[in-house]
């Protein structure tokens, strides 16, 4: 039983892994007639293209089918739960809002790819501007994105874990060899890049991965009691259990969301206004403002989706529950609706740090590590979660 238990997870690793190679050899696959200099020169240029590039898994610098990566996927989660927790009603099936996310991200992939596509025009990055090029290349990246989703979906079925994080872990892992290839040619052209500050790099990285590893594990136990209950002519003492919650109850969702919404932010912007797109570069003012009230409204918002007050006190009242010192019904639900508050300032305060603070010292220190603490923020909790999803599998079976 046990052999046949292990087995599962090594098909299901299996599957996960020849997913990923699929994906990253498809990111390799680079769309006829494009001048990959003036490509690379265009990202480098440019540090907003830089963390679209990032989230594609270096997939925009190569121009390979999978250029827009999940990023349709991921801008039509956001659209999506807002829609569902302001005006849908709850009893809408899963499936329906399955396929509703499904054609949102094949429009969104559309307008993507339209953006792109006329970003190099006017940027000359392919070599012949006839229409059939262009036609090429929407075809290419929207059936990119769709792949990519439903490639997402599947190690979600077949696999371990959440399908579309596994898939952007890869794209940022793949990208660190390079970051750490340009860091070594940085220390070898300029002299005053001593092996000493790549110690303090390596120093700054383990300390940030620490800390996350904590906080993520980190959780508040409300004690949850059960009064005496008589069943048949037994009668069973006062029980007590705990309802957990997490230090950072959002995890990495509003850090995912805040920087997929720069990306669609400075797409819009260079059309309204061309010289926005600097300031939209990280490091800058602007940038750090948008980011910041992005992820505070993430934070509360996702929360507050995730984890409803009032159904919570609701199904405490039919079983009998209750916290010590409040009242079942409308106390209860205030009681846990300002604690989930006060962690959810937490839980913006932390990402915020940890995704800016690494960032900006990378930033005006020249260290080549596109998105810093954010890359690493999302790469440490994809982990500890698909790492949960294993333990969980075993305890289950």
């Amino acid at each position: 039983m046990i052999s046949k238990i292990y087995q599962d997870i090594i098909n299901k690793m299996r599957f996960i892994l020849v997913a990923i190679i699929i994906y990253r050899i498809g990111v390799h696959i680079t769309v006829p007639g494009v001048d990959c200099l003036k490509l690379h020169n265009l990202i480098q240029a440019n540090s907003a293209i830089s963390l679209f590039n990032m989230f594609s898994g270096g997939a925009f610098e190569r121009l390979s089918i999978f250029s827009i990566g999940l990023m349709p996927y991921i801008s039509a989660s956001i659209i999506m739960q807002v829609i569902t927790g302001m005006f849908l009603d709850v009893e809408v099936s899963k499936h329906k809002l399955t396929s509703y996310l499904r054609y949102l991200t094949f429009m969104l992939s559309v307008i993507h790819s339209l953006v792109v596509s006329i970003l190099f025009l006017e940027k000359s990055v392919v070599y012949y501007k006839k229409s059939v090029v262009y036609l090429t290349i929407i075809l290419t990246f929207v059936t990119g994105a769709i792949f990519l989703m439903w490639l997402g979906e599947q190690i979600t079925d077949k696999g371990i874990g959440n399908g579309i994080s596994l898939i952007i872990l890869s794209g940022l892992v793949s990208v660190i060899p390079n970051a750490l290839g340009r860091t070594l040619f940085l220390t070898i052209k300029d002299s005053s890049w001593m092996y000493i500050q790549i110690f303090k790099v390596v120093s700054l990285v383990l300390i940030t991965i620490i800390l996350v590893v904590v906080i993520e594990s980190g959780q508040i136990r409300i004690k949850v009691s059960y009064p005496r209950r008589l069943i048949g002519k037994k009668l069973y003492a006062t029980q007590s259990s705990y309802l957990p919650l997490k230090l950072n109850m959002a995890g990495v969702i509003p850090a995912i969301f805040a920087s997929s919404s720069l990306i669609i932010t400075a797409s819009v912007g260079q059309w309204i206004n061309r010289s926005i797109l600097p300031q939209l570069s990280p490091g800058q003012p602007l940038y750090i403002m948008f980011f910041v009230l992005s992820v505070i409204f993430y934070s509360f918002f996702y929360t507050a989706i995730v984890l409803n007050a009032k159904e919570v006190s609701i199904n405490f009242k039919k079983s009998g529950a209750f916290i010590h010192g409040m009242r079942p019904g409308k106390q209860t639900a205030g009681f846990i609706s300002k604690v989930s508050s006060r962690l959810n300032w937490f839980g913006a305060i932390y990402i915020v740090f940890f995704s800016l603070i690494p960032q900006l010292i990378m930033v005006y220190c020249k260290i080549p590590f596109c998105g810093g603490g954010i890359s690493i923020l999302i790469m440490v909790v994809v982990v500890l979660d698909f790492l949960s999803q294993i333990q969980s599998y075993l305890m289950a079976n």
